[in-house]
């Protein structure tokens, strides 16, 4: 039997691309205050008549600079994921990433510097160029790992809370088994159970109740009695291990259990729209459509 999606999550997942983009926003703007604060505080006790556009402006083109930033590290860290299995070998990538990270908060945030101080009729005196990339870089690698560390934290809750599963180990063999005679190597077995973690519970669900599959960047959504489970894994790869009979590519980011397919409603274009059995939908693209049988109905 399977554990019911909590309420708050399953309306959380409608509205999650809006908390992300809340979150983020959030944050630079608290930090845009607090910096900008501590700026003119720091300005006024060493006697600097510094006027309060200044700061803003430093701290406004910095974090806007930074929030431009943030979905090319997620996109990063999606190519070279940070594991305790991956992290000798994606370290260094990292390391370049942060690198790459600051030369483009630099440049941003100059562009942005030298509009805005033309527009006030000033001119922006950033100093040297090499000492400043030496300054943001120090400041530039703390703020890298603490985008990352808030990405990898958000995943591994939302991991908690939505279940991940793995695809169970085989069976070892029998102890005093005589070994395969020679021959033609044998099938590899197809995956009929899956093990589900979530909220300290475990279930199984079996390959033939997943509706449907969808590629979500290194994860396989596995779309179940109307709930979606989490396996790592790419797409192409999960599907080399589920029988091409049942399980068929219908879009660039979607596979289908052909045996819970209800309906197949065309749409214009050539595209069309496969109603499940449990009254979802998923896209079909008119590039996988004769896996399907061409346009007629499935009863």
């Amino acid at each position: 039997m399977f554990d019911p999606l909590p309420t708050w999550l399953a309306r959380y997942q409608r509205w999650r691309r809006h908390a992300e983009v809340g979150f983020w926003v959030t944050v630079l703007l608290v930090q845009l205050v607090f910096n900008t604060t501590v700026t003119l505080i720091d300005a006024r006790r060493a006697g600097l008549a510094l006027p309060i556009w200044e700061p803003l402006v430093w701290e406004l083109t910095s974090n806007l600079a930074v929030g431009l930033l943030i979905p090319a590290i997620a996109a990063f860290e999606r190519r070279f994921p940070l594991r305790w299995s991956t992290l000798p070998r994606n370290l260094l990538p990292h390391l370049a990433g942060s690198v790459a990270f600051c030369l483009a908060h630099v440049a941003i945030m100059l562009a942005l510097r030298y509009s805005i101080y033309a527009l006030m009729g000033s001119t922006h005196r950033p100093g040297n160029l090499a000492t400043q990339l030496l300054y943001e870089y120090l400041k530039d690698v703390r703020s890298y790992a603490l985008i990352l560390a808030a990405i990898l934290s958000y995943r591994f809750l939302l991991l908690r809370a939505q279940g991940e599963a793995r695809v169970l180990d085989a069976a070892d063999p029998p102890a005093g088994e005589p070994p395969a005679p020679p021959g033609p190597a044998p099938a590899p077995s197809r995956p009929e159970r899956f093990l589900v973690r979530k909220l300290r519970k475990e279930f199984l669900i079996a390959a033939g109740e997943i509706e449907w599959l969808q590629a979500q960047g290194n994860y396989v959504g596995l779309h179940v009695n109307g709930h979606d489970y989490l396996l790592r894994s790419t797409l192409s790869d999960f599907l080399e291990q589920l029988d091409p009979g049942r399980f068929v590519r219908v879009h660039r980011s979607y596979a289908a259990n052909l045996d819970r397919v209800a309906e197949i409603e065309p749409t214009d274009g050539g595209d069309a729209r496969l109603k499940m059995k449990d009254g979802s939908q998923v896209p079909c693209s008119r590039r996988y459509r004769e896996a399907l049988g061409g346009p007629m109905a499935v009863s």
